[in-house]
């Protein structure tokens, strides 16, 4: 028995979709293989599947290109102009969107106005004070973010200075109460003289009863 003949319409499951995209194209391939070799005819196929992948073959005695420009010699047709026509009124639309989005520019800083109507100038002036309302609420919260900052530095450098402040307290407390442990003596030391304070405990012997004076100490 001989196969079903099968309805040829799109197939709606993605999935049987696809992968009867792919064995017909493997297919239609080999087709055009057989045709180069068999008829030595030149075979140029480009396909682009649903998912937009790009698949070509062509003869090995020719390219693309090649192909192509024979099919405009032999049908009279140019694709290149048309295909430059359709470039060339695009770049029209973009440039005039340009040129008047830099006449809007102009006006936003009051020049090019006289060509307005009474309703435009009306219009620019509303665009012109909300823009102005969102700038000002933004250098509001700018500003208002920076002292923030400053305010966070300033109870930090605060509180340094506080703890630096206890600190030297401490240490000033502690020498205020040792020193009357220590007494000073003067010591010549390359010619000159020089305050060196000296702890002296009561168990000591009196440097002045052991026959020391300070002219008498010396710095080695």
């Amino acid at each position: 028995m001989g196969r079903g003949k099968i309805e040829i319409k799109r197939i709606e499951n993605t999935t049987n979709r696809q992968v009867t995209f792919s064995k017909r194209r493997a297919g239609i391939i080999k087709k055009a293989k057989e045709l180069t070799v068999l008829c030595d005819a030149h075979v140029s196929l480009i396909l682009f599947s649903s998912t937009h992948k790009f698949f070509e073959y062509c003869s090995p005695t020719t390219n693309t290109k090649k192909m192509i420009d024979r099919y405009q010699q032999v049908t009279g047709t140019n694709l290149w102009d048309t295909h430059y026509e359709s470039m060339q009124k695009e770049f029209n639309k973009l440039k005039e969107k340009n040129e008047r989005l830099r006449k809007s520019m102009r006006q936003r800083v009051g020049d090019d106005l006289d060509e307005l109507n009474h309703s435009e100038l009306c219009g620019l002036e509303q665009n012109l004070s909300e823009a102005l309302k969102k700038i000002r609420l933004a250098l509001d919260s700018k500003i208002k973010r920076q002292i923030d900052t400053y305010k966070k530095k300033i109870r930090s450098a605060e509180s340094n200075r506080s703890k630096v402040f206890r600190d030297a307290q401490e240490l000033n407390c502690t020498f205020e109460e040792s020193e009357e442990d220590y007494e000073s003596m003067l010591v010549m030391r390359n010619g000159n003289p020089q305050l060196f304070p000296i702890r002296v405990q009561p168990t000591h012997p009196n440097l002045h009863e052991r026959g020391f004076g300070y002219h008498d100490l010396r710095l080695g």
